[in-house]
């Protein structure tokens, strides 16, 4: 709803939990002990933990019918918009009047009124798009060195709320992640110092993201690396593609013994559902420099955890596209490290396996060797699930029925 929108507004309730009567019946529940004796609650404070949701509830009854319109609203924080000045005065007017019958109290102080930008919730929020809070990255900036666990856990929180503003975020930050580790011991060596002025630095200079536009197609681009995967969601806006968010995370210690594609193509996966809310329902471009993964993607006959990849996909309207590391920047995260010649998942050619013999002609056989065969066949546990479907005469069965089976088979039923 941000896409067009000149004017802005914000609208701050006076102590809003404290403009919420408890029910009579409750105010037992909240009883406190003090030196002077035994007290309750009149309204409703600030440490129930049921008080965000009771509040959420209530603005969404007082707002009904102008969230997502005119307005946004988060707990006390109200945020109200216009394309033209004119649209933004009737929106404010609205809003303000649903305010007042309901009989709720706004903190002048922190309203802003007619404003071509506004801090909302640690964004700095304007025509353009949407960029950091300079206020809250000074607290990044002149954050001191940690010196325990405590405190780098404090930083990656503050920082973690604005990763969708850093490109391989997870990336950058995995060795202070690492540091914070309930077994390992607290030690600040030069590769954690790296990543804690790099983190700075990057938040420092955050770039403005764009607000998505529904009349535009999306273009997902993602990539791996061998500690990390990365995604970024952009639309194209006439000669240029702006950026809406970045999405980055770290891969576990069995993630990182993926070959390069299963990686790859757990990049697409986590990448779009990370970005569902803009994908699903509509047809959007993904963009990948692995040639391989555009291959796998059609594969017929996948298996275990890459069919269920698959799957997940099969959720979206996409269109992939391959582009050359070199091209593809804006998400390339790592030095290129070769797979194994046998990765089954690398490979082009879709058999599940190689099957290498010799080949007879069974009419240059005895008949010896003919009926010491054909009973050896009859016997084999690979082969013999293959002659029942032929004496069958059933058509081939599905991959769903023969998955189960042994690899073997599952090779002579794949030719």
């Amino acid at each position: 709803m941000l896409t067009g929108v000149k004017w802005f507004s914000t609208l701050d309730l006076k102590s809003g939990y404290w403009q919420v009567e408890i029910d009579p019946k409750d105010k037992e529940k909240t009883a406190f002990s003090t030196g002077k004796g035994l007290w309750q609650f009149k309204v409703m404070p600030f440490g129930l933990c049921n008080a965000p949701a009771t509040f959420k509830r209530l603005m969404e009854l007082v707002l009904t019918g102008l969230i997502g319109d005119a307005c946004l609203v988060y707990l006390e924080d109200i945020i109200i918009v216009g394309r033209l000045f004119e649209e933004h005065l009737q929106n404010l007017e609205c809003v303000l009047m649903k305010i007042q019958s309901a009989n709720l109290k706004l903190s002048p102080k922190k309203c802003s009124l007619f404003k071509r930008q506004v801090s909302f919730l640690g964004y700095v929020v304007s025509e353009e798009g949407i960029r950091t809070d300079p206020e809250k990255i000074t607290a990044v900036k002149e954050w001191p060195v940690p010196k325990d666990k405590t405190q780098v856990r404090a930083f990656l929180g503050l920082c973690s709320y604005y990763r969708r503003f850093v490109k391989t975020f997870a990336d950058i930050a995995k060795p202070l992640h690492s540091l914070t580790e309930e077994k390992r011991h607290f030690c600040w060596d030069e590769s954690v110092d790296i990543a804690f002025q790099e983190l700075k630095n990057r938040l420092c200079k955050t770039p403005i993201l764009g607000y998505p536009d529904a009349g535009k197609e999306f273009i997902v681009d993602t990539d791996a690396s061998d500690i990390g995967l990365g995604g970024v969601l952009s639309q194209r806006n006439v000669d240029q593609e702006i950026v809406i968010a970045y999405f980055s995370k770290s891969l576990s210690k069995p993630e990182r013994n993926y070959c390069v594609t299963r990686r790859e193509l757990l990049a697409v996966v986590k990448s779009l559902q990370h970005f569902s809310k803009y994908l699903l329902g509509r047809k959007f471009y993904l963009r990948t420099d692995h040639a391989a993964l555009k291959w796998l993607l059609q594969f017929k006959n996948p298996e275990g955890q890459v069919a269920r990849w698959i799957e997940l996909l099969q959720e979206y309207d996409f269109v992939i596209e391959h582009r050359s590391g070199k091209s593809h920047g804006n998400a390339d995260t790592l030095s290129r490290k070769p797979c194994p010649e046998d990765c089954k998942h690398c490979t082009r050619q879709e058999g599940k396996e190689v099957v290498s013999a010799r080949i007879f002609r069974t009419d240059q056989l005895s008949n010896k060797w003919k009926d010491s065969l054909q009973h050896a066949q009859q016997k084999d546990s690979d082969i013999k699930p293959i002659l029942e479907w032929m004496k069958a005469s059933a058509p081939k069965p599905k991959w769903s029925d023969v998955s189960a089976i042994s690899s073997t088979t599952k090779s002579y039923w794949a030719q």
